[in-house]
């Protein structure tokens, strides 16, 4: 397997920018890991915030038990949000990957 094919399937499948590092492009790698990295926090963020008061609430009445529709609706109003965050990640996925298809370098 070429070096190419190996760091596709790096930002592919473990995550994005790992190629670029791979194929000692360090600037571009990290500013990909950078990204990535800040747009999974804003999903955990994102995802804490909705669940807070839930949770909150299975703690205060001494049992934790959270059956998923609770989940759901709690998490309703974030949905929007969360979408976009869901773009972005892979918009900077796709992005990696079609930057290490179309790299000139090594193969």
């Amino acid at each position: 397997m070429n070096r190419k094919m190996t760091a596709l399937l790096l930002s592919a499948l473990v995550l994005p920018g790992l190629g670029q590092l791979y194929l000692g492009r360090k600037a571009v790698g990290g500013i990909i890991l950078v990204i990535v990295n800040l747009i999974l926090l804003l999903a955990l963020f994102v995802l804490l915030r909705g669940l807070s008061p839930v949770i909150a609430s299975q703690i205060a009445g001494g049992a934790i038990s959270i059956s998923p529709s609770e989940v759901i609706k709690a998490l309703d109003g974030a949905s929007g949000f969360g979408k976009g965050v869901l773009a972005a990640f892979f918009l900077v996925w796709a992005f990696s990957l079609v930057d290490i298809l179309r790299f000139r370098g090594e193969n």
